[in-house]
Formats: structure tokens, C-alpha cells, sequence
């Protein structure tokens, strides 16, 4: 069953001293989280009333966080957004949907499930666990990565030696 909100990032720090809060985002970057109107911490809806990107990260004006106490207070919650207030292109998913699908070579042979992606620079890396912990790390690219099925939940791998 697919979560209804969604991991979306972290308020690692405040800004000023007017409640603004710095958050880190999780998603593809800051400026996707720019424009929600509610985002969610502890599973309550809170108001954007106001959002900019620095540095890669997201300085956020908080409903009802006016000051920098009230905004320390939020240091280190996790922020999220609701499934239902995204509309994906065709062909984009949510991480969070594919991790711990199972992952099958190209011959139908079981190799463990998706424990998570690395985010690197030339792109994504899928790390695959099997059942004793073993992992192997696939490129997210179309000569590894053959199809990523989330309808019938699982993602097909081409592997090469020494992976």
C-alpha cells in the first residue's frame, strides 16, 4: 500500500530571526518543494506561506511560526507532502514506491530487493541486498537498468561481471 504523505525533506536549521526555517530537500530539489501550498510535520498540515531557494536549500515561512524559538523548535522534523497534491509526468515515480521491490535478473532470477539509491554526480545507483545482506550496486542507466515495473512490483537488471 502506498504511503499518502511522503518524505520530502528536513529542517536542518533556522533562518533570521523571524521563524523562517532552512530545510533540506529530499526530493529532486528545493525549487519542487517551492510550490506546495501545506506541508506536513508530525502528520499535521502546515501553511507555505512563503518559500526561496539558497544554497540548494529551501528557506521556509511557516503559518504560525513567527519567531526563532518557535522555529528551533521544528530543528531536525521531517517534512513531508501528500501523494495526492503531485502530479507526475508519465514514466516518474516516487522512490519511496520502488524501495524494497524485489529485483530479478534478465532471466527471471530472484537477486534481493532495493534497499536504496545513492545519488552520484554522473547518477543514481541502485543498491540491491539479497537475503544474507550481500549487496551489489547497479548504475540507474538503461544498459543496466532494464525496467523499472511498479504495476506488477519489481525492477529488472542486466548484469555484468564483478557486480
Amino acid at each position: 500500500m502506498k504511503k499518502e504523505l511522503l518524505e520530502a525533506g528536513k529542517i536542518v536549521n533556522t533562518h533570521g530571526v523571524r521563524g523562517e526555517v532552512k530545510i533540506q530537500p529530499w526530493a529532486d530539489s528545493a525549487e519542487f518543494l517551492q510550490g506546495f501550498t501545506h506541508l506536513y510535520i508530525d502528520g499535521e498540515p502546515v501553511r507555505l506561506l512563503g518559500a526561496r531557494v539558497h544554497k540548494q536549500m529551501l528557506i521556509a515561512e511557516l503559518e504560525d511560526v513567527t519567531e526563532i524559538n518557535a522555529a528551533i523548535a521544528l530543528k531536525n522534523k521531517i517534512v513531508y507532502i501528500r501523494r495526492s497534491d503531485v502530479d507526475l509526468p508519465p514514466g516518474h515515480f516516487f522512490i519511496q514506491d520502488i524501495l524494497g521491490l524485489p529485483v530479478i535478473d534478465e532471466a527471471g532470477t530472484a537477486l534481493g530487493t532495493l534497499k536504496e539509491i545513492l545519488p552520484r554526480p554522473g547518477g543514481n545507483v541502485y543498491v540491491i541486498a539479497d537475503e544474507d545482506g550481500a549487496e551489489r550496486l547497479v548504475p540507474d542507466v538503461p544498459a543496466f537498468l532494464l525496467e523499472k515495473n511498479l504495476d506488477e512490483g519489481f525492477i529488472r537488471v542486466r548484469l555484468i561481471e564483478g557486480m
